[in-house]
């Protein structure tokens, strides 16, 4: 699943990262955005493996944890946690995810809005 690989990969820059984050906020902010890197990951894998009928609400919820990921990092960059190397760095796939996803999304709601309507008994 490319999302997922995509995913895999900016989590593996984002660890790379870490040991540069200032002690004072590495367990709080950094862990609330590696929780998010988590929780997004996992959205994105139970998607891939659910049906037509229940991938959009795991694909909502991704783009859900991946927004909240992109506002924690933001805020990181903002109080100077991240530095502007790094926090490029990982905007670029991170945008890329973002467009990924929401064409799963519209792909998924199509996919759900074509559907045949039910027979009536």
């Amino acid at each position: 699943m490319p999302i997922l690989q995509k995913l895999i990969n900016a989590y593996k820059l984002w660890q790379d990262f870490v040991p540069h984050f200032p002690k004072k906020s590495r367990y709080t902010l950094g862990g609330k955005i590696d929780a998010l890197f988590l929780e997004a990951a996992e959205s994105v894998y139970t998607a891939g493996y659910m049906s037509k009928e229940e991938k959009s609400v795991y694909i909502q919820k991704a783009i859900g944890k991946f927004d909240l990921l992109k506002f924690f990092l933001q805020i990181a960059w903002e109080t100077k946690a991240l530095d502007n190397a790094r926090y490029e760095a990982l905007s670029e796939p991170l945008n890329e995810l973002g467009r990924m996803l929401g064409g799963w999304s519209k792909q998924a709601q199509t996919t759900k809005t074509k559907l045949p309507p039910r027979a009536e008994e």
